[in-house]
């Protein structure tokens, strides 16, 4: 990608668009995102780090990669703020991403629990990334409560399932002046590839790699796709006609017998 198509957050410089999700982690997804899908930026769920002797997961993530914790498994502000402080006490940094879910069967994140964690933790320093669900009122809040990006959902947590709220994500890549971060439920690079067309600051995923039957080959696919969608967006996509058709060759000038 071109290098001088960066974007920051917090203070840092990205040139790559993919961000690696927590969840289904394993030591060959974190080497394939970072060599294969260009990873900048990896997220870790605090509450369920692998910290035995025998496999530290922070020994694996390379040396200039921005760590991200998650507050994953709060249930409410109080308990995402106490996730979010224990993970900078640890050494993981200021960048924190706010999960808050009290719906345990589609996962849901509660945008209101998230406003308040994030007003809290955006005035103690952090640099706040606050996964929401895509409503316009709720982001403008997390914009006044200080968040340094947005993180609405494409679909529920794990499901592959693609852009299912496609047309309320556009509204706040349309409407929210912070970098958008297109947040759960992308499945394939031509999902990554739409939302980047759409606008989108970034993308990121866990499970559609984490599930792919070459995981190398996917985290590549991934890399391309969103670099391909940038691109495309930058272009500036050709017009869509409502009806009718236009001849991309003119209709005058035919060979005639």
């Amino acid at each position: 990608m071109n290098t001088q198509d960066t974007w920051s957050l917090g203070g840092r410089e990205f040139t790559s668009r993919f961000i690696l999700g927590s969840g289904k982690y394993s030591l060959e997804l974190i080497e394939a995102a970072v060599r294969d899908a260009g990873a900048q930026m990896i997220t870790l769920a605090v509450r369920r780090a692998n910290t035995t002797e025998k496999e530290n997961i922070l020994d694996y993530i390379p040396q200039g990669v921005t760590l991200l914790p998650n507050t994953s498994g709060a249930r409410n502000a109080e308990e995402a703020v106490r996730i979010a402080r224990l993970a900078r006490e640890l050494g993981c940094g200021d960048f924190v991403k706010i999960e808050i879910m009290r719906d345990t069967k589609y996962l849901l994140p509660d945008n209101q629990e998230t406003i308040k964690a994030t007003e809290i933790l955006a005035k103690e320093g952090f640099v706040v990334m606050p996964y929401m669900y895509p409503d316009l009122n709720a982001a403008r809040d997390l914009v006044s409560a200080g968040a340094a990006c947005v993180m609405p959902l494409a679909s529920p947590i794990g499901s592959n399932k693609g852009l299912a709220t496609r047309d309320f994500i556009q509204i706040l890549i349309d409407e929210i002046d912070l970098p958008v971060i297109v947040d759960a439920g992308i499945g394939r690079p031509s999902q990554a590839c739409e939302a980047m067309e759409m606008g989108a600051a970034a993308i990121m995923a866990n499970t559609a790699l984490a599930t792919a039957g070459d995981l190398p080959l996917m985290a590549a696919a991934f890399r391309q796709a969103i670099e391909a969608g940038r691109k495309a967006y930058l272009s500036g996509l050709g017009r869509v006609l409502a009806r009718g058709a236009s001849a991309s060759d003119p209709l005058t000038g035919f060979l005639r017998d």
